[in-house]
């Protein structure tokens, strides 16, 4: 594959960044504060969004009971035959990881940033869960080591946030970026491609969309149907389109032409717990598909913010 301006990449890819960044590919260890959610508290509601597991999207999440300290180095270990670099994201993922009282954040984020080996402090929230008190305690944490927040967005169309039970609207989620930014705070966000009913033009939309924010990475994730979801019971009961591997890539070539060239791509595909994924199940081999889609990005000549080129869609695939 010939090289681009990313390597040999067509995408502006998280480890391009981090060598780039950093000198070295930062492996991610997932961690468990042992937090909740609006969604499941009863705040907002008690059965999370509709694709949410049981795990509050933590599957690969050690166990809550563990110290920070003890799941970060149960992380390298389990890492430790493939990967040979020394520096680490640590990465709060389940449930919501700002939705806790301050002093329980700042013990277990500074716990995380403390370690030596931890370059980079990742969490994963909401926007309406986001305090003047959190950020504050987020721009501390930012002045000893780089901070990225991600908050999970999915679609900006109300009907699809709507029926995946999102609890917030675009405002909210406006003014949280405006504020993270302000606090020099790096915001990646989460997407869902082919959510039920919506078109490819829809999903361009929420690219466009983005395009305009102040945002630094995104997450591209086609959606999975996991075990004990209610999205699973919606999807026995009411089947809806779910691309092949091929249908996808094209969906997904149009997203990332679309996409301006700064923003990092944290995310292409997502890859669920075998145990638990009920569809599509042609993403359960994530090197083969990871090898088919650059096969294929190669072949239509994909390559991120093609079509941003002079303020026009020129990607035709």
């Amino acid at each position: 594959m010939a090289r681009t301006r990313w390597g040999e990449k067509r995408y502006y890819s998280l480890d391009y960044y981090l060598k780039q960044t950093y000198g070295e590919k930062l492996y991610k260890i997932a961690l468990n504060a042992g937090m909740t959610c609006p969604n499941r508290d009863g705040t907002l509601g008690t059965r999370g969004c509709i694709f949410c597991s049981k795990g509050g999207s933590g599957e690969f999440s050690p166990d809550a009971a563990l110290s920070i300290t003890r799941q970060i180095e149960e992380g390298k270990t389990l890492v430790r035959d493939k990967y040979s670099g020394s520096g680490y994201i640590a990465y709060f993922q389940s449930y919501t990881n700002t939705y806790a009282p301050v002093p329980r954040l700042r013990e277990v984020f500074t716990e995380a940033i403390s370690h030596p080996d931890v370059r980079i402090l990742s969490i994963a929230t909401r926007p309406d869960c986001l305090g003047e008190d959190v950020l504050k305690l987020l721009k501390e944490l930012r002045e000893r080591k780089p901070v990225w927040v991600e908050l999970g967005l999915q679609t900006i169309h109300p009907e699809s946030a709507a029926f995946i039970r999102r609890g917030y609207d675009l405002p909210v989620f406006e003014e949280a970026v405006s504020r993270l930014r302000l606090a020099g705070i790096d915001v990646i966000v989460h997407t869902i491609l082919c959510l039920p009913n919506e078109t490819p033009e829809m999903m361009l939309d929420t690219m466009e969309y983005l395009n305009r924010m102040d945002i630094q990475g995104m997450k591209l994730q086609l959606l999975h149907i996991l075990k004990d979801t209610d999205l699973a019971r919606y999807y026995r009961e009411h089947p809806f389109f779910l691309p092949e591997m091929e249908e996808y890539f094209r969906i997904l070539g149009e997203c990332i032409c679309r996409i301006r060239p700064d923003i990092v791509l944290h995310r292409l595909t997502g890859d669920g717990p075998g145990a638990l994924l009920l569809a599509p199940e042609w993403t359960k081999d994530k090197r083969k598909v990871l090898n088919r889609m650059q096969a294929y990005f190669k072949s239509q000549d994909i390559w991120q913010g093609r079509s941003c080129l002079h303020g026009k869609p020129i990607c035709t695939v």
